[in-house]
């Protein structure tokens, strides 16, 4: 059975094609009713809570970390388990969540599709449809009023554009309203593998808190090595990713290089490129959303790209949108 079309209310989404299989994203006015998955339209007091909880313990890990690291409990164990499960839930924003889901930059067999918006969920960032949404909404009106996100909300002065990031870092987040699914995100809430996976987020937020410990003392077969993997694998590497994929939002729209022609403030900037894995050359991203590559020029890391090549090699993606010389020259700034 051919999935249905989704329909956008709004245009000029940037996202070439509906990254559900045999789907389509068409750009009329007439929306077809679709339900809202978990994580919808208005945030409730428990969910704020919650949120306020997930943000503020792992950033208070990841300011502990080093004085801790300096005096006792961090093991070659912990290293690996945290950056392991860094690397897992990190690509699975990048390269789930952002360049497949919001954008579609290439197409993916269904047990990839599954794996990205699992791995994209273990970041602890939210739902897949959400998190798509907001960031489809972010295109639309990149640094205009409307954007979710924009550190630029406030004014170009030095105390409105102090304001502003703290706004885009993490502030945002608290909004009640949310963006409406139904109108950004049709195509994904029709898919019923990604509308589950989306549905069974606390059940994967579950599971990224507690695989760590739980890996670390089997592994160790101590409480201790359970202790620590919690400590390292757990709060400190979700408080590290979680400020580094906010980032892209706040500092990677105020400060920069801008090499790219593009409707917005997006620069590049360098040392945010390895944690980010890619995410940080974001002025070519916003020059050109559906590009699979961010990083396109020489000596530009982009883990995410690379992971997407091998994808594609082992035939799970295809029609990959990859740069072309001809379209990198065309988008550079005069």
């Amino acid at each position: 059975m051919t999935p249905p079309t989704a329909t956008l209310v709004d245009e000029d989404l940037d996202v070439a094609e509906s990254p559900v299989a045999g789907s389509t994203i068409t750009r009329s006015r007439d929306v077809t009713e679709v339900k809202v998955v978990h994580g919808g339209d208005r945030k409730k007091g428990g969910e704020q809570i919650a949120l306020f909880l997930f943000i503020a313990i792992p950033f208070v890990a990841l300011v502990a970390a080093i004085p801790f690291a300096w005096g006792w409990g961090l093991g070659w164990r912990d290293v690996v388990i945290a950056t392991v499960m860094y690397a897992i839930a990190g690509h699975g924003i990048g390269t789930g969540y952002h360049r497949y889901f919001t954008h579609g930059s290439f197409k993916a067999r269904r047990p990839l599709r599954i794996a990205l918006a699992v791995a994209g969920s273990l970041a602890i960032e939210g739902p897949v449809v959400r998190w798509v949404a907001d960031h489809r909404k972010h295109h639309k009106f990149s640094d205009k009023e409307g954007d979710p996100h924009s550190p630029w909300r406030y004014g170009d002065t030095v105390p409105a554009l102090m304001k502003g990031l703290w706004y885009a870092h993490v502030g945002w987040l608290f909004d009640v309203e949310q963006t409406p699914q139904a109108q950004y995100a049709p195509d994904l809430l029709r898919d019923r593998d990604i509308a589950k996976v989306s549905r069974l987020f606390p059940y994967l937020t579950a599971l990224s808190l507690l695989l760590p410990p739980i890996v670390g003392g089997l592994w160790s077969m101590s409480w201790q090595g359970a202790l620590t993997a919690f400590f390292w694998g757990t709060l400190v590497r979700v408080g590290l990713l979680h400020h580094v994929t906010w980032s892209i939002n706040s500092i990677c729209h105020a400060m920069g290089e801008r090499p790219f022609k593009s409707r917005d403030k997006s620069g590049n900037v360098w040392w945010l490129a390895v944690l980010s894995m890619g995410e940080s050359w974001h002025n070519l991203h916003h020059a050109d959303p559906t590009c699979a590559r961010h990083g396109v020029l020489p000596g530009q890391v982009d883990s995410n790209a690379r992971l997407i090549s091998w994808l594609e090699k082992l035939g799970w993606a295809y029609d990959v949108r990859w740069p072309t010389p001809e379209r990198i020259a065309a988008k550079r700034a005069d």
